[in-house]
This record gives structure tokens, C-alpha cells and sequence, in this order.
């Protein structure tokens, strides 16, 4: 019996099996390639991290090694300062595989790292930029109060303008030695981005011409590190 290859029945067969050939490869390419995109996403999480810790500029390989030699640990805490997982030294383990859903549902990682035989807190938060998310590691020195080097990073901001945030060095190094607190209130996070900084302790200029990423990094900041604040009162 010949075909007709024209008829209605014909094409719709014909289409329905490309589409699940189609469907089959692309997940098998999928499935392949999931391995290595793990790999980059976590890697670039780590140099990340690496960077609020002022070490850049360094290739894939020494990140790794860096990574695995500085943090200590990768706790998860609640928001009561209870540790929930105590982490593994190389951090991958505990707090490395949560994400911003895990930091809405007061899951909250905290990345304890040695930098020269100095304790460092690498405590990661999230909030919104004008386009979509933005994103950061804040490291804090021993004391609980003092940056020691942030990173931001965002989804889709200007670039030129709220892109700043990720691709301006000096912009990220103004936190420098910044207080999370100020002397006024010490149960508040202050540190702040403004357009006019008033005090020197906790404020830091604003990124020219992106007042509303500007905004959303100060509100990711007081809402972020408030979620740990329990901790940083632990001294």
C-alpha cells in the first residue's frame, strides 16, 4: 500500500515523530553537558566568593586550590544563629548548595574561610536591581563589624550604569573597612549606598546614574546581613 504523503494523517504523523526525535536528542545533549555546566556554575561561584575575599585575577586551576585552602567551612544556619550543618573544610558539601530560595526560607549559609591565619565570615545575599536579581558575598573580618571585601553581581543591569555594581573594582573596594553597624544603633545593619555619604563609617557612594540598583543594593544589604544578625551579635 503506497502512502500518501500529502494527506493530513501522513503530516501530522510525520511531525509528531520529528518533534519526539527532536525532544530526545536535545535531552540527551542535556543530560551530557549537565556534568560540565555544574562544574563552570560552581566554579564561578567559588572565584566569587574568592573575590569578596580580595583574591582575583587568578585562573581556574589556583581558584580551586585557593578556595579549598581558605574556607574552613560551609555552615547552614537559621536565623537564630543555630547551626544546622557544621560544613566540611573545602565548603561544597553544606551551605555551597544553597541558593536564594533556600536564604527566603531562612536556610542561610555562612562561609567561614582563613585568610593569613586571620578568620574571615563570607555571609552571601540577594535582592532585586532595576532589571531583575543582584547578588553578593560580604566578607566580614573576626570582629563581626568590619568589611573585609564584597562582590555583587547582577542578572541584567545597564551596562555602563547598575552594571557598575559587578564590573567597577574600585566602586566594590569602597567597602573596604566600611562598619556594618553604626555607633547611633548597634541593632540595625547602617551600611548603606547613598548618593551623599554622611558617615564615613558605614556609607558608600552611589553608582552615577543607577539610583534604583543603588537602592536595591542598600536594601539587599540591610535585609541580607539582617538575616544574620543574631550571629553578628554573638561575639
Amino acid at each position: 500500500m503506497k502512502l500518501n504523503t500529502n494527506s493530513n494523517t501522513y503530516i501530522l504523523v510525520y511531525s509528531s515523530v520529528l518533534v519526539v526525535i527532536v525532544a530526545f536528542l536535545l535531552a540527551a545533549v542535556y543530560q551530557s553537558l549537565k556534568p560540565a555546566q555544574d562544574t563552570n556554575v560552581a566554579l564561578d561561584k567559588k572565584k566569587q566568593i574568592l573575590c569578596s575575599l580580595n583574591i582575583r585575577d587568578i585562573d581556574n586551576e589556583e581558584a580551586e586550590k585557593k578556595y579549598k585552602e581558605m574556607v574552613t567551612a560551609d555552615e547552614i544556619m537559621d536565623e537564630s544563629g543555630k547551626v544546622l550543618n557544621p560544613g566540611t573544610a573545602g565548603g561544597e558539601d553544606a551551605g555551597f548548595k544553597l541558593d536564594g530560595s533556600d536564604y527566603k526560607a531562612g536556610r542561610l549559609a555562612l562561609f567561614v574561610c582563613n585568610v593569613d591565619g586571620s578568620t574571615k565570615y563570607v555571609i552571601p545575599v540577594y535582592g532585586m536591581g532595576l532589571w531583575g536579581g543582584i547578588s553578593g558575598y560580604i566578607a566580614i573580618n573576626e570582629d563581626k563589624e568590619t568589611i573585609y571585601g564584597v562582590y555583587f553581581n547582577h542578572e541584567g543591569e545597564t551596562a555602563g550604569l547598575g552594571a557598575e555594581i559587578k564590573d567597577n573594582r574600585q566602586w566594590q573596594e569602597q567597602f573596604r573597612g566600611k562598619k556594618l553597624f553604626s555607633s547611633a544603633n548597634n541593632s540595625q545593619v547602617a551600611l548603606s549606598v547613598v548618593k551623599k555619604v554622611e558617615d564615613q563609617t558605614t556609607q558608600v557612594d552611589a553608582v552615577t546614574g543607577a539610583t534604583l540598583t543603588s537602592n536595591g543594593v542598600t536594601d539587599m544589604l540591610h535585609e541580607g546581613l539582617g538575616k544574620y544578625i543574631k550571629f553578628l551579635k554573638d561575639k
